[in-house]
């Protein structure tokens, strides 16, 4: 007798390493991300059937969002501030700098 174990099974595929700000927690720590699903067999994905739509996803805070299409659209929707201290990018609520803890 013989089985063939296959499916489809996701598979999370970064689209790009550049850090961009969170909607979520204000940091620049969240990834361009895609959920693509795969063709496998014997759990070793052979080719793409189905592919995501790409989404922000925040390393330090664990928030999802769409993507947008360019920062300028993130910094319209997040007024940005720079710390006195030490220059780091704020968002317009933040009371602390999460860089180097100055109170603003």
């Amino acid at each position: 007798m013989f089985f063939l174990i296959g499916g489809v099974q996701p598979k999370t595929v970064s689209l790009d390493g550049t850090a961009r700000i969170c909607p979520g927690c204000g940091l620049a720590q969240a990834r361009l991300e895609r959920v693509d699903h795969y063709v496998s067999l014997f759990f070793i994905p052979l080719f793409p059937v189905k592919k995501g739509r790409p989404v922000l996803k925040c390393s330090r805070c664990g928030a999802v969002s769409p993507a947008r299409s360019n920062l300028r659209d993130d910094l319209h929707e997040v007024q940005m501030y720079l710390c006195p201290h030490c220059g780091h990018p704020l968002a317009q609520d933040f009371r602390y700098c999460p860089s180097c803890g100055t109170r603003i």
